[in-house]
């Protein structure tokens, strides 16, 4: 049996549909939202690659910046708060916590790990009501580098005390778990979205459209 699961936390366990609501009402254009958030995780690429580091929180605001001057929308400071803010209180999705729940009754760690700052990730866990279900909860901060770059897979498993064929990944982005598995993580694919797994990426080990069944996939793992 695996020993951790280590979580992804945006789009994966949170819900960005109240982060919508927010672009909604300066834009008419259901990808919009979709391009923001691209925008933000390419820049967190390029910075990894050129061994740069900022913060999620500042390429998000940058991002934001960005997305509104290429469409000649006005940016008040207000709405930047309100629309950065609302990243903090993303919903769970309803299937999370009964979910980690099954993990933790079979004794299997249950780990946050996030591109987001460690401050914004105990926000964001605190606000959407799952923070108690976690064992506990690490930053890319720590390394300075975002995922899907070896380094926190690596690190958090070290601090854990893990060997990494004890720990599986789960994330909706195919791009985490390429990263993971690369690093010899066991992975596996939750479909939160409407879109093709990437063909040239290595493929998760396990896929489904709903956490339960996922985890009951991971909790019967040899």
């Amino acid at each position: 049996m695996k020993k951790a699961v280590f979580f992804d936390m945006n789009e994966t366990l949170l819900n960005l549909s109240v982060l919508k609501t927010e672009f909604d009402k300066h834009f008419d254009d259901v990808f919009v939202l979709k391009y923001w958030f691209t925008k933000l995780l390419h820049s967190s690429t390029v910075m990894g690659t050129m061994d740069t580091y900022k913060n999620f929180g500042e390429l998000a605001d940058v991002a934001l910046e960005n997305l509104f001057f290429e469409t000649n929308t006005h940016l008040s400071s207000e709405v930047k708060t309100e629309i950065l803010g609302a990243f903090k209180k993303l919903p769970a999705y309803n299937d999370v916590i009964p979910a980690v729940k099954k993990l933790r009754e079979h004794n299997i760690r249950v780990i946050a790990v996030s591109n987001s700052s460690l401050e914004m990730i105990k926000e964001q866990l605190t606000n959407a009501g799952i923070i108690e279900y976690f064992d506990s909860y690490y930053s890319v901060d720590d390394v300075k580098k975002y995922k899907p770059f070896k380094d926190i897979y690596i690190t958090v498993a070290a601090k854990e005390g893990l060997q990494l064929k004890d720990i599986v990944m789960v994330a909706t982005h195919d791009w985490d778990l390429f990263g993971a598995k690369k690093v010899g993580l066991t992975t596996a694919y939750i479909k939160r979205k409407k879109e093709i797994y990437h063909p040239f990426y290595l493929q998760a080990d396990l896929k489904s459209d709903d956490l339960n069944d996922l985890m009951e996939q991971i909790i019967t793992m040899k």
